[in-house]
């Protein structure tokens, strides 16, 4: 089994995990949030991790409940990454506006991108990729079908002295495959579909069922040299499955298909969830 392991840096640090839960430090603020990928022993103990904590998630159902304040301090926050700023809040949905173990697909994307190039970031959520390609001087556009996250984007572009990316608010599947009628290509695309949900009508939505035409848009969108870089986060859609169906469209590209991983400081390791990268 291959990984790709994303390291913390500075204002992020994954401090310990386990029990179903991981202790995160964000700057100086620390949480303790649910994770089912943490179905091992923690290695430090709970009432550990409780002492050193400021919030803690705790869980109404699988999608939702309410953060328990163990220390007086604010709800709202800042963190960085290199140049880049973060506004980061307490939500209903366990979140806090950032998703830390894609940092190493921040990195990818400034290492591949070049200023100008065409950028698109589908189910682009608050936009750390967004942003770290507009960093590097391309022309990014950011689509997603919630509101709300692209208006925490653009807090997030402005904290970190950018401007000019392109905000789509529409179903990211749809608005893709609209840029392949209008004829546009991208030289990088990334997206991070969930799993499962309701679409914009209340349409039923399974990754493993729509991974194909996914990966079909993106082949269509993708300039002759451009890089594509595919979270997904379904027990259904491994390796296995993903890599006959990406071969399929991209057949004279490099292919690299591991488990996206992050190592506590404490030396627990969580998997996250397939990365497929195409270039």
């Amino acid at each position: 089994m291959n990984r790709t392991f994303s390291e913390g840096w500075d204002d992020y640090e994954l401090i310990d995990a386990g029990g179903s839960k991981k202790l995160e430090r964000w700057g100086k603020i620390i949480t303790i949030r649910p994770d089912r990928n943490a179905y091992f022993k923690s290695e430090i103990p709970f009432n550990e991790w409780h002492k050193r904590a400021h919030f803690e998630f705790i869980e109404d159902t699988h999608t939702k409940g309410e953060w328990r304040s163990l220390k007086n301090t604010a709800t709202e926050w800042q963190i960085n990454f290199n140049e880049l700023v973060f506004n980061l809040k307490l939500t209903k949905f366990k979140h806090t506006g950032l998703f830390p173990e894609q940092r190493t697909n921040w990195d990818f994307i400034q290492n591949h991108i070049q200023p100008n190039q065409k950028f698109l970031n589908l189910f682009a959520y608050t936009g750390a990729a967004s942003l770290a390609a507009k960093s590097k001087g391309a022309d990014v556009i950011h689509c997603d079908s919630i509101k709300q996250v692209i208006n925490w984007t653009k807090e997030n572009m402005e904290l970190s002295e950018l401007d000019g990316i392109r905000w789509v608010l529409d179903d990211a599947l749809k608005f893709a495959q609209k840029e392949v009628k209008r004829g546009k290509q991208y030289d990088g695309i990334i997206m991070d579909p969930p799993a499962f949900g309701l679409g914009a009508k209340k349409e039923r939505w399974k990754i493993e069922n729509l991974f194909p035409e996914l990966v079909k848009t993106a082949s269509e969108l993708l300039s002759k040299d451009g890089f594509l870089v595919i979270n997904t986060y379904s027990p259904r859609l491994t390796e296995k499955e993903i890599s006959p169906i990406v071969r399929r469209f991209f057949p004279q590209k490099n292919i690299q298909i591991s488990k996206l991983s992050v190592k506590s400081t404490s030396g627990k390791v969580i998997e996250y969830g397939e990365l497929t990268r195409v270039y």
